[in-house]
């Protein structure tokens, strides 16, 4: 009997120690892990820009048409996005539109920001020329702001400086840069 007591004893025994440990073994040491977010600016005029290989033409067939302004609205010409506000540059890559050894200066063109699509900041038309010229200032960063561009010929120009000028197509790149203010 005193052996069954004995055993009594210590599994109690047993029992109580084996319930303080496993209380203390509900509480942990808490652990913690440092998430870095490594942030760089970027600007970038989006690959999918109509823009980006886009072709603009003006077809002068008639007599009108050299009598006439002609406009040419390309929607969403640029798309850009930016981590800061930003300015939208336009130039052409020489002076002038080129037919074989048929020259057009580039000025006839103009080129104009215009509203509709999410690019914000002040709108600007220039005159094209071979120097870089803000077409838009302060545009607010984002991603996948879009600008619609208007080309225009003023009556004016086609009548004084396209007629007369040797048949053909004159062809010039436009270039547009986004840079970060």
């Amino acid at each position: 009997m005193k052996k069954q007591i004995v055993i009594a004893a210590l599994a109690l025994g047993a029992f109580v120690f084996g319930t303080t440990n496993a209380a203390a073994q509900t509480v942990s040491n808490p652990a913690s892990t440092t998430v870095n977010l490594k942030l760089s600016d970027v600007i970038s005029i989006d690959a999918g820009s109509v823009a980006a290989g886009g072709i603009v033409d003006f077809n002068y067939l008639t007599s009108d048409d050299y009598n006439t302004a002609k406009n040419v609205t390309v929607a969403n010409s640029l798309i850009v996005t930016s981590s800061k506000n930003f300015d939208v540059k336009v130039k052409a890559e020489a002076a002038n539109f080129v037919n074989g050894t048929n020259n057009i200066p580039v000025d006839v063109l103009q080129v104009q920001a215009v509203t509709g699509g999410t690019m914000g900041g002040t709108l600007k038309t220039v005159t094209l020329s071979a120097v870089d010229q803000v077409l838009v200032s302060n545009a607010t960063l984002g991603a996948k702001r879009s600008l619609s561009i208007d080309y225009s010929i003023s009556a004016v120009k086609a009548s004084t400086v396209l007629l007369g000028k040797p048949a053909g197509t004159y062809t010039q790149k436009v270039k547009y840069t986004a840079t970060a203010l």
